[in-house]
């Protein structure tokens, strides 16, 4: 990445139309993110403590919980620093770290939900030889191929905005440094960066979502030849929480990076939502909603406080 900047640093001027309510946004947002490492870090514990956790569909669900800890990471905690009113500016080197972790980890997370998906439609559509297709070779295969997905989607995004020159206003009008915050701000011609990152990122999303929907067509079909009443509700019982999670994930990324004229406060919005909200949501989706995760937690629990008092 070549450096042409002139900056030292940004200033991030935060979420629009919140002036005088720094304070409130400051303990609603430490609430929220308290209560997202918590319960992810419970969901993490729990799954590799407990030996009937020990199977494909949970080996993704912990890493869900662990990328649902750092995700939220890469920006809450310099957005909770200047709500409490510590300084708002953030570093060239750190703007373009956030921007690149944001995406490395969004983008990451994004496969694991189609890799997710694919489990289940293995687990509902060939119940007999689920173990023998879900290897651990091929569960490590297919996170891998995650990770190499995201960094390329990371880097290529980060090269892009970050090789132009940055030497006047570095008035960042968002809470975090992203795309459609920071390219604005660019000396130089921006429009090629502003394709490239609208086209990667709404491709990338589109896709994803694409083969979840595959899956899911397939899961759906299984689960209607199904005669039992209680064998649908079971089958689908497996697959809501994750259909949920899912659609708390891709509806604010459609939405931020495919709109024509974006609008500052909706956009804010929306990725507080993203970025903030659904982490901790799906701590909340997936304990609640799945029987052997409660079962769990509660066993860790107990042994913790019996083991505390004795």
């Amino acid at each position: 990445m070549t450096n042409h900047t002139l900056l030292n640093e940004f200033i991030l001027l935060g979420i629009p139309q919140t002036e005088g309510l720094e304070t409130l946004l400051f303990i609603v947002f430490l609430f929220i993110y308290f209560f997202t490492l918590l319960g992810n870090l419970l969901i993490f514990t729990v799954i590799i403590s407990s030996s009937i956790l020990h199977t494909p569909m949970y080996f993704f669900l912990g890493l869900l919980s662990m990328f649902d800890i750092l995700f939220p990471s890469v920006t809450c905690p310099k957005m909770l620093l200047y709500l409490s009113g510590k300084s708002r500016a953030i570093s060239y080197k750190g703007c373009a770290a956030q921007l690149f972790f944001y995406h490395f980890l969004g983008s990451t997370e994004g496969c694991l939900y189609s890799a997710m998906a694919y489990d289940r439609y293995v687990a509902i559509c060939h119940p007999l030889r689920y173990m023998l297709i879900m290897k651990p070779g091929v569960c490590v295969s297919l996170v891998t191929v995650a990770w190499v997905v995201g960094s390329l989607q990371a880097s290529i995004l980060t090269s892009f905005t970050f090789q132009l020159s940055y030497c006047g206003p570095n008035q960042v009008g968002h809470f975090f440094c992203d795309l459609p915050a920071v390219l604005p701000l660019s000396c130089t011609d921006s429009t090629l960066a502003q394709r490239v990152g609208s086209i990667n990122v709404g491709f990338l999303a589109l896709m994803l979502l694409f083969s979840v929907c595959v899956s899911y067509a397939h899961i759906g079909i299984a689960i209607l030849r199904i005669r039992s009443a209680e064998g649908r509700q079971k089958a689908f019982s497996t697959c809501s929480a994750h259909l949920t999670a899912i659609l708390c994930a891709y509806g604010p990324v459609i939405i931020i990076y495919l709109q024509r004229t974006p609008n500052p406060l909706l956009g804010a919005i929306v990725q507080i939502l993203n970025n903030i909200v659904s982490p901790m949501l799906n701590s909340l989706i997936y304990s609640l909603r799945n029987k052997e995760v409660k079962r769990s937690l509660r066993k860790v629990l107990q042994n913790a406080i019996f083991g505390v008092q004795e």
